[in-house]
């Protein structure tokens, strides 16, 4: 019985010893990659060539206008639910600006008669920001947010796409 597991445990030695031998004798080129020492040779670092690239908006004016239009109301909305949760003072001022950035945006497109109009709403928004900002504390947000959704109301109601189609090929060119 001894000699039999004796037997048996030299194969499997022996075997074990000839896989060793075979994927000794193989290799295994990553293995060898991965343990090989780099060269300490610097890499030549190649100049980089920057060349100024005019770009060229290709979008239509209708679609830019839509753009903003998209913008403005997201911030808008931003602004109207941070006043209503009470969110940071500062949050309320970015989302304010934000706003106000894109109706300048959009006044840019509009007719000379489109942007006085919509000069109103710049001011009454901008008024609305330095409020916000000076409230600290928030202790007017409730009529700082009814201020905010009825400016929303009346820009979407006067400045949607539709309202003023006719009147932003008039604005400054591409």
């Amino acid at each position: 019985m001894r000699l039999m597991a004796k037997n048996s445990r030299l194969k499997a030695f022996s075997t074990v010893i000839i896989l060793i031998l075979i994927f000794d004798l193989i290799g295994c080129e990553a293995f060898v990659k991965k343990f090989t020492r780099k060269s300490k040779k610097e890499d030549k670092v190649e100049e980089m060539v920057l060349a100024p690239e005019e770009y060229r908006d290709t979008r239509s004016k209708e679609q830019i206008y839509r753009e903003y239009f998209d913008f403005w109301k997201s911030w808008q909305t931003e602004l109207v639910e941070s006043l209503l949760q009470k969110k940071s003072n500062k949050k309320q001022v970015s989302c304010a600006q934000e706003a106000i950035k894109n109706l300048s945006s959009l006044r840019d497109l509009l007719s000379p008669e489109k942007q006085k109009k919509l000069d109103v709403y710049i001011n009454q928004m901008k008024s609305l920001m330095d409020s916000i900002s000076g409230d600290t504390y928030g202790a007017n947000t409730s009529s700082y947010m009814e201020k905010a959704e009825a400016l929303r109301m009346n820009i979407l109601r006067d400045f949607s796409y539709k309202k003023v189609s006719k009147d932003i090929s008039y604005g400054a060119s591409q």
